[in-house]
């Protein structure tokens, strides 16, 4: 393996109707701990927060954007179609059905996929998601399960499961994530595909479907990209080359603060690929990580006029 192979997956950044209902759901139902609050640095109008582990380690990121008029998305086609979060066990997931019963949280009860459990569940914008159990699990290691969270820490989340990308041109989207990102094909059937990354294991796996339907229309309530884990900035450096030799066109290596990131489009997928750190924990104290708005130095002289154009809400938890 060498030293600029991908380490599994970093984050998924999706779209929410509403940063303050969102932000209640992952916390309170899910048992996620907002480890930031900060702005899309693309536009500061728009909230960004990360959801993730009890330090938000790489790997255990779900993201939002609260873009302000954006529309209702709809599921279909040529999109990131589902998003997965592990827990420990099978018995985790009966927990969380149980949770979801009493949060009424629309779900469709624990299935079978690829040997895995899994539970797919909906939040009330319509983003669909789903548990998977670590049962048996190899490959990627989790996160930490949030201390101070309302789920008991041996059935918590703790880390990004395998994403499910829907594509209709299918054969040609596997070949680029065989070809470009060294993804390995483990298992397929019928018109689906599960390809490890990296170490593999549910912290590192890709579930690929053909699926000829229309396509997804970009909004709230949909994912607005994936992103993969890379050691360090020279590993990224050596991205942009790879990308630069194939003709792919991307971003460039853009610094996030929290991490290094470089973005390409592969079809409608929008790829990110980003840094391990410098992570989260350097601007804020562990204690109260997510309490206040971050914004990364270079925005920091605009803080009275960023915060003067977000909605501000309330998610101190240390009291």
């Amino acid at each position: 393996m060498t030293n600029e192979n991908l380490l599994g997956i970093h984050h998924v950044t999706a779209m929410t109707d509403d940063a303050v209902r969102n932000y209640e759901f992952f916390t309170n139902v899910l048992g996620m701990r907002l480890v930031k609050k900060t702005v899309n640095q693309d536009d500061i109008h728009t909230y960004h927060t990360f959801f993730a582990d009890d330090v938000g380690s790489p790997g255990t990121d779900m993201t939002f954007f609260d873009f302000p008029n954006n529309p209702k998305g709809s599921p279909g086609s040529n999109s990131i179609y589902r998003t997965a979060f592990r827990v420990p066990s099978d018995a985790a997931l009966e927990y969380y059905r149980d949770r979801f019963d009493q949060f009424e949280v629309k779900h469709e009860g624990i299935q079978d996929l690829f040997d895995k459990k899994v539970l797919p569940f909906e939040e009330a914008d319509g983003q669909k998601y789903q548990l998977v159990s670590d049962e048996n699990n190899t490959g990627v290691a989790p996160g930490k399960p949030w201390k101070n969270g309302p789920v008991p820490e041996d059935k918590a989340i703790y880390g990004l499961g395998p994403i499910e990308i829907h594509v209709s041109y299918y054969e040609d989207f596997k070949q680029v994530l065989m070809d470009v990102y060294d993804m390995k094909p483990i298992a397929e059937e019928a018109d689906v595909t599960l390809l490890d990354v990296g170490e593999g294991g549910n912290g590192g796996q890709v579930i690929l479907r053909k699926d000829e339907s229309s396509s997804a229309s970009q909004g709230y309530g949909e994912v607005h990209h994936v992103s993969f884990r890379v050691a360090d900035h020279d590993v990224i450096k050596k991205w942009e080359e790879k990308y630069n030799e194939r003709g792919m066109r991307h971003s460039g290596n853009v610094d996030r603060f929290y991490f290094e990131a470089l973005y390409t489009r592969i079809g409608h997928i929008l790829v990110e690929l980003s840094t391990d750190g410098p992570g989260f924990m350097d601007d804020e104290p562990y204690e109260t990580l997510g309490e206040s708005l971050a914004l990364p130095p270079f925005l920091e002289e605009r803080r009275e006029y960023i915060e003067a154009q977000v909605r501000p809400f309330d998610t101190t938890r240390s009291k």
